[in-house]
C-alpha cells in the first residue's frame, strides 16, 4: 500500500504543502475555509500527521509535568484523574512527578522544567520546587497552583474555597448544640492547614466562642494523627463534644480509636471531616465531610494552565476558587445532656 504524504494531501486540496503544514501544526493562523479543505483531504486520503515532527515545528513537547506531594492520598488521586481527562482531550501527555513528602525529590524535577522537557506545570504542593542552585520559575515555563495556592505574581491559582467551608463547619455544630471543640490539623507548613485553620478560628470567634473553647491536635494529612488525636482525646476529663478534622483520614482514624474504647460517635462526640474522599462514603458509622470538586478541580487546573501555554489566559481569570459541598451524614448529632434545649437556643 503506498504511503501517503503530506504533498498527496497537498494535491487533493489544491494548496500547496506548506499550507497543509501550517493547518496541521498552527490551525488557529489559518482561515476556516482553507482549514476545512484541507482537514477534509486528509479525512479522504487516510493521512496521519507526523507527531513528533508536529511538536519539534511547534517547538512543544505536548507534555505536562504535575508535582503532588504523595500520591496514596486518594485527594491528589481523583485531582490527577480530572487533570489527565483535561490534558488528553488537547492531546496533552502527563508527567507525574511524586514528591512522596521528601523535598530532596525536588531536584529531579526542575531539572526537567530547567530543560524544557515539558510545556507547563502543574503544582499541588503549595511552593515552587528548587534544586541546589535554582528554583523551577526560572524555567520560564507556565505555572498554575492547583489545590494549595502559591502567592507570587504570575502564578494562577485553583483551589477551593478552604476557609469559608471550615467556618461553616463551626457554624453547623454550634447549631447542634456543642460548646467545647476538637480541631485535628493537617500538615502545619502547608497552606491549606493555614487557611482552614484559619476558617475555624474565625468561626469560633462569630459563634461566640474563645480560644479556650477548642483543643488543637497537630501532625500531617494522614489517618495516624487521627488516631493520636484521639488518644489525647481519650485521657481528657472535659472531653470536646465535636471534633473537626482538617482531612478525611485523620477523621477516619479518630473514629476508629475511640470507637474501640466503646466512645459513641455521635453520640458521646461529633466528628466531621474534610475532602469527601470515596473511602468516607463507606466508613460505619458514614462520615459527615466537606467533599470537594476534585475531579472538577484537576480540570479546571489543566484548563487554565493549557490557556497559559496557548496565550489565552486573561490576568483577571488567575484566581479561581471552587466551592465545596456539606454531606451531612451519620456522624454529626446534637449534644446529649439536660441542658441542650437552652443551649441550642443560645447558637441560633
Amino acid at each position: 500500500m503506498k504511503e501517503i504524504r503530506i504533498a498527496d494531501v497537498a494535491r487533493l486540496a489544491g494548496v500547496s504543502t506548506a499550507t497543509v503544514s501550517r493547518v496541521l501544526s498552527d490551525p488557529e493562523k489559518v482561515r476556516k475555509k482553507t482549514h476545512d479543505l484541507v482537514m477534509e483531504a486528509v479525512r479522504r486520503s487516510g493521512y496521519i500527521p507526523n507527531s513528533t515532527a508536529q511538536k519539534l515545528r511547534m517547538r512543544r513537547t505536548m507534555n505536562v509535568l504535575v508535582i503532588a506531594p504523595r500520591l496514596t492520598n486518594p485527594v491528589f488521586a481523583e485531582i490527577l484523574r480530572g487533570v489527565d481527562d483535561e490534558l488528553t482531550q488537547s492531546g496533552y501527555g502527563i508527567i507525574i512527578g511524586n514528591l512522596d513528602n521528601r523535598r530532596e525529590r525536588e531536584a529531579r524535577y526542575v531539572d526537567l522544567a530547567l530543560s524544557r522537557q515539558v510545556d507547563g506545570v502543574l503544582l499541588l504542593t503549595g511552593y515552587i520546587p528548587e534544586n541546589d542552585t535554582r528554583n523551577m520559575r526560572e524555567s520560564g515555563l507556565p505555572i498554575v497552583a492547583l489545590c494549595a495556592a502559591i502567592h507570587e505574581d504570575g502564578i494562577p491559582n485553583v483551589v477551593v474555597q478552604d476557609r469559608e467551608a471550615t467556618r461553616q463547619a463551626v457554624e453547623y455544630l454550634a447549631r447542634l448544640g456543642h460548646r467545647r471543640f476538637g480541631y485535628i490539623s493537617g500538615t502545619l507548613s502547608s497552606i491549606i492547614e493555614v487557611e482552614r485553620f484559619a476558617g475555624f478560628q474565625e468561626g469560633i470567634a462569630a459563634a461566640g466562642f474563645t480560644q479556650g473553647d477548642f483543643v488543637r491536635w497537630e501532625g500531617p494529612f494522614v489517618f495516624s494523627t487521627g488516631v493520636a488525636a484521639a488518644e489525647a482525646f481519650l485521657q481528657m476529663k472535659d472531653r470536646p463534644t465535636a471534633i473537626f478534622a482538617a482531612c478525611d483520614e485523620s477523621a477516619i482514624g479518630f473514629i476508629k480509636r475511640v470507637r474501640a474504647e466503646r466512645v459513641r460517635v455521635p453520640q458521646d462526640v461529633s466528628v466531621i471531616g474534610f475532602d469527601g474522599i470515596e473511602f468516607a462514603d463507606y466508613t460505619e458509622p458514614t462520615l459527615t465531610t466537606f467533599r470537594q470538586p476534585l475531579h472538577e478541580l484537576g480540570r479546571v487546573g489543566a484548563d487554565v494552565l493549557l490557556r497559559l501555554i496557548h496565550r489565552e489566559m486573561r490576568p483577571e481569570d488567575w484566581n479561581i476558587r471552587l466551592p465545596l459541598t456539606l454531606l451531612e451524614r451519620e456522624t454529626t448529632g446534637p449534644v446529649l445532656h439536660k441542658d441542650y434545649k437552652s443551649l441550642r437556643r443560645s447558637a441560633l
